[in-house]
């Protein structure tokens, strides 16, 4: 509670020093007065920008959230997941306990979203109170945004955490400490909050206050509604350990999704935002710091360029620093083993999902060169040091953001709610809309016309759609949510192991996968050029490529690394404990549920 009143101390002085000396200048009364602050557009906007801070702190998304929330699934995990128990490891084998080596800490990204949450509150509460926000003014726009993050934290905490405490109003004596509440009702305040801002906020490029994705435009605020509309209905693992949807009539499929529709289709009608023609180039923008709205980014946590670990965590690995980046990191997390055998060869997200190798030791002019990992262990190729435009010189951040949605995402998402609301015929156009951007046109007859063609039910074109986003968002963290909510994620991470084996054996439906890979270097002398990565590539090559390995053995992929996906049954353990530091300073309101 200390710190958390410094940080409202520090969050109010931030706000007016923020601004130019003119504003400090002008009131009369103290400069800490919310009648001041939020009377004042300028300084009412400090004010908002300041929910973000939380994002970056050394603990909370930053180091702690966005590197270890949302594995291990069917289509990603960690790469050391063998080294359970470990404090890293537990968390993404579904074993974490209350006394995590990497959470149980009062600086953790519990505490950063509660305090974001509560800068949010005290937004909120003097913008409506001194700001007159109405739909197309300045601080109806920022009492969107200021809705909408606060949204954003609650629901992270709910993906996580499942029943957490409550509070929608800035904390006084008779809030200090709150027991947890349902999910459920949590999710239905998120609605309703993001369906009063998307009332108040412009469209991408409406205004410039939405001309970026590092702030909050309708687009976003629509397809984020979607998004927890969705979660609100599906499946999810109650405190009594039971997994099953919500018992609140008022988030059935009846009502939720016919909502989630909506609001995907008004974003897909409104012409702000598009799929990008390429679909690497959606990431390559990323890297790139690009954050111009009307693409296919709609929102993104920003990072300055000495914050953040996208790539840090996720990207291809660079082994030492190189012609691409001071920074040697990245890797920590890849692509199952059997992903990039799922996609079809002609698929254009294949190559920029899955990487098979890394950037090697720099020779002493301080050249790299990208050298095979083995099977058991790819990387996520939508994270590149090579793509980006800057040096990163930092040893710990290097400034990425996190995209937090996609227009894909809604266009999915809109097929889903279709197909359960009028049947297959309703979702194909939409799915069509992905499958065209994934494939070169001259496969959209077979690998698009007549796939969706062949998707005659509701239960066909459900499970094309839950392939589809498995196939898009590899990489992205999106995919445990959606697992919990079909009631999947078991079944999958099950399926995964089976996947695992057959291919470390070359039998079932990777019987084809070569068992030796040739490599050597195109005419640069660092980029590889690669026989027998794909299926069927099973000719003697050693004359043609000055190296080769084994590549599909059952001694890389060890039965000991495809069981450690899951420690323990993933139904039981869908979320994380509180951890111990919290409930110990909870004055007796808190305590673990689920099977914990």
């Amino acid at each position: 509670m200390k710190n958390l009143i410094y940080i409202i101390a520090i969050f109010f002085a931030g706000a007016v020093t923020s601004c130019s000396k003119d504003y400090l200048d002008a009131p009369t009364k103290s400069s800490l007065d919310e009648s001041v602050i939020f009377a004042n557009v300028d300084l009412a906007k400090s004010a908002v920008d300041g929910i973000k801070i939380d994002f970056g702190e050394t603990n909370s998304y930053r180091g702690r959230f966005l590197p270890w929330y949302g594995m291990n699934t069917d289509i990603e995990w960690y790469n050391n997941s063998d080294k359970y128990p470990d404090g890293k490891a537990d968390l993404c084998v579904y074993a974490a306990t209350p006394t995590n080596s990497q959470m149980n800490d009062t600086k953790n990204a519990w505490a950063k979203m509660y305090e974001g949450i509560e800068r949010a509150n005290m937004c909120i509460k003097g913008i409506r109170a001194y700001g007159n926000p109405q739909p197309g003014n300045d601080m109806g726009q920022l009492l969107g945004e200021a809705l909408t993050l606060r949204a954003v934290y609650y629901s992270d905490l709910v993906k996580a955490w499942g029943d957490v405490p409550a509070r929608f109003e800035p904390i006084t004596t008779a809030t200090l400490y709150l027991p947890r509440v349902s999910r459920d009702s949590i999710l239905k305040h998120l609605i309703a909050d993001l369906g009063e801002a998307e009332t108040l906020v412009a469209w991408p490029n409406a205004t410039s206050a939405t001309s970026d994705v590092e702030h909050i435009n309708k687009a976003f605020v629509k397809g984020f509604r979607a998004r927890l509309c969705m979660e609100a209905a599906g499946y999810y693992e109650h405190a009594d350990g039971s997994v099953g949807r919500s018992s609140d009539p008022d988030l059935s499929v009846d009502k939720m999704y016919p909502i989630a529709l909506q609001e995907c289709q008004d974003v897909i009608n409104s012409g702000t935002c598009q799929l990008e023609p390429s679909f690497e180039t959606v990431f390559k923008k990323n890297c790139q710091d690009n954050i111009n709205a009307g693409g296919e980014s709609l929102w993104e946590i920003p990072f300055a360029d000495g914050r953040g670990r996208m790539l840090f965590t996720f990207a291809v690995p660079h082994k030492s620093v190189d012609q691409f980046t001071s920074q040697a990191r990245g890797g920590q997390a890849g692509p199952l083993p059997y992903m990039y055998y799922d996609y079809n060869s002609q698929d254009t997200r294949r190559d920029v999902s899955c990487v098979p190798y890394y950037w090697g030791v720099a020779n002493k002019e301080g050249i790299a060169q990208q050298e095979p990992s083995g099977i058991d262990t790819w990387y996520f190729g939508k994270y590149r040091y090579e793509w980006m435009n800057r040096i990163v010189t930092s040893t710990n951040d290097d400034g990425v953001n996190k995209i937090y949605m996609r227009y894909a995402e809604v266009v999915l998402m809109a097929a889903e709610a279709a197909n359960e609301l009028d049947g297959p015929s309703a979702a194909a156009p939409y799915l069509k809309m992905i499958r065209e951007r994934a494939f070169p046109e001259s496969d959209w007859s077979t690998e698009v016309d007549d796939y969706i063609n062949n998707l005659t039910t509701k239960e066909t074109m459900f499970n094309a759609i839950v392939k589809e986003n498995k196939l898009e968002f590899c990489g992205e963290m999106l995919r445990k949510e959606q697992l919990i909510r079909w009631n999947l994620l078991k079944t999958e991470l099950d399926s995964a192991k089976i996947k695992m084996n057959e291919l470390a054996n070359r039998t079932g439906e990777y019987a084809d996968v070569p068992s030796k890979l040739y490599y050597g270097y195109e005419s640069d002398g660092v980029t590889l050029k690669m026989y027998g990565l794909n299926r069927g590539e099973t000719a003697d090559k050693s004359s043609d490529y000055a190296y080769s390995t084994t590549w599909a053995d059952p001694t890389q992929l060890t039965d000991t690394k495809i069981n450690s996906i899951y420690a323990q049954d993933p139904d039981q353990y869908q979320f994380w404990p509180i951890w111990q530091v919290f409930i110990d300073a909870s004055n007796g309101q808190l305590k673990n549920e689920y099977a914990y």
